[in-house]
C-alpha cells in the first residue's frame, strides 16, 4: 500500500496538530503545508515529522 500517514508539526510552537496521508511513490520529499495552529491562533507552516 503506497499511502502513508504523515504527522504535521507547527514550525513555531513545535506541537503536532494535524495528521494526513500522502503517496510515498509520488511525493518523496516531506510535506510542508500552511495550516491554522490553534495554540498560536494564526496560520503557520506545518512540516511533516517522523
Amino acid at each position: 500500500m503506497p499511502r502513508d500517514l504523515a504527522i504535521l508539526e507547527c514550525t513555531e510552537c513545535k506541537r503536532r496538530n494535524y495528521t494526513t496521508t500522502r503517496n510515498k511513490r509520488t511525493m518523496t520529499a516531506r510535506l510542508e503545508i500552511k495550516k491554522f495552529c490553534p495554540h498560536d491562533r494564526k496560520r503557520t507552516v506545518h512540516k511533516e515529522t517522523k
